[in-house]
């Protein structure tokens, strides 16, 4: 299989994330009087984030009104563009940069994906100086799409912007179990999952990706 464009999703895969995601949400709930636990949460990181609140409230049987969820939405964004723009702790993940060099070296395409809304994205993408860095050839976010993960949109855009026209030669990269759906409903030639995020590697083997990895340094043996 030859290879022309690896997806990576950013929090928890590429991006360090010290917890501050789940943090963020439990935070944004709890502002409303809503009491979340973190398992809830953790189970829909990778979600489009507005969809991801309306499934946690869904779970606690939490009568929804738009408002609602719009409003729980605008606190937790809130919180994590605080949280991206000032903190010291933003920071890719170790080995991320070098494998974005490794994979052009290649000829291989290096894409972000992500469930936060392009406005959080922005914001890391400006503290990484990923934006408009030869590191990365494309970002898409999921209010850029019809539907966000996992439904395959966001990784058909993307091919869609490079010219390509077989799935088998896209690899999706990681770290929850909507990523490796995601990649799946997309047809991705390889589906792999990293244990640098929010799903433990005994999680990730539910979902049977192709690959498990604890650091993105063993990509490049994956990739052909």
């Amino acid at each position: 299989m030859i290879t022309e464009l690896v997806v990576f999703d950013i929090a928890g895969t590429t991006v360090k994330d010290p917890g501050k995601v789940a943090d963020s949400f439990l935070a944004a709930f709890l502002e409303r009087g809503i009491e979340v636990d973190r398992e809830s949460v953790n189970h829909v990181m990778g979600y489009r984030k507005i969809e991801a609140i309306q499934m946690v409230l869904d779970h606690k049987k939490i009568g929804v009104s738009e408002f609602l969820v719009r409003d729980i939405h605008d606190i937790f964004e809130e919180k994590m563009l605080s949280f991206y723009m000032s903190s010291q702790d933003l920071s890719p993940l170790p080995n991320t940069e070098t494998v974005f060099k490794w994979l052009h070296s290649k000829g291989i395409k290096v894409a972000l994906n992500t469930g936060f809304t392009r406005n959080i994205t922005e914001g890391i993408l400006y503290r990484l100086q990923w934006k408009d860095s030869p590191l990365v050839d494309a970002v898409i976010c999921s209010d850029e799409v019809s539907e966000g993960r996992p439904a395959p949109f966001m990784i058909r855009e993307l091919m869609r912007r490079f010219s390509i026209d077989k799935p088998n030669r896209v690899v999706k990269v990681g770290d929850t179990e909507v990523d490796i759906a995601e990649g799946r409903n997309a047809s991705c030639g390889q589906v792999i999952s990293v244990t640098t995020g929010a799903y433990t590697r005994g999680e990730l083997e539910l979902y049977k990706p192709d690959a498990i990895i604890d650091d993105l340094s063993l990509l490049p043996v994956l990739i052909s």
